[in-house]
């Protein structure tokens, strides 16, 4: 009856975040299907170690398992393809950039759509440490502290840690648009 009753528990804790287990495994192994093989290897470890979850965030408890698992498979696989972007450097942060009206129509949706999946690129070629922050912050609404508990770091190498990703997206989505403004 115990574990039935474990079982439950498990079951009503974990499982509504398997969407934001899935979301992080995929950015940090780059692959649906690395993805999958993570969240599910993840979710046995969860399981295995249950009896070690002591309340508070079920949210950040599994999340810290899915992050994890993932480096741990980066570190097995050696298929990191991404290269750290450069530091960024002390461009204007912003400056230049035009507002599109939101209204609906076809050609909006596809810039909208360019834009995520240039969005999309620059986030795959943060480094591993700058691409998780981001996403657990920006994607998965992680607060700081939940994050610093997924990572096992302090809150402030948190906060630097998305500052430099911020900069280095904005500094690269900058030089992308001048680039797609020059051709």
């Amino acid at each position: 009856m115990g574990a039935d009753r474990d079982r439950h528990q498990f079951d009503v804790l974990m499982l509504p975040h398997m969407a934001a287990a899935y979301n992080l495994a995929q950015w940090l192994t780059g692959s649906p299907d690395d993805a999958s093989d993570v969240v599910q290897e993840s979710y046995l470890r969860a399981i295995k170690f249950f009896d070690s979850y002591r309340g508070g965030a079920a949210r950040a408890w599994l999340l810290t398992i899915v992050r994890n698992t993932s480096l741990n498979w980066l570190t097995q696989k050696r298929n990191q393809k991404t290269e750290p972007l450069p530091e960024p450097g002390n461009d204007e942060d912003g400056a230049g950039q035009e507002i599109i009206d939101a209204k609906a129509d076809p050609e909006f949706d596809l810039i909208q759509k360019q834009a995520a999946a240039t969005m999309d690129q620059l986030i795959e070629a943060l480094p591993v440490v700058y691409r998780e922050v981001i996403i657990l912050r920006e994607i998965e609404e992680l607060s700081y502290k939940e994050i610093a508990e997924v990572i096992g770091m302090p809150i402030g190498t948190v906060m630097s840690r998305l500052a430099r990703a911020r900069k280095a997206i904005l500094q690269h989505w900058n030089r992308s648009a001048e680039g797609r403004a020059i051709k």
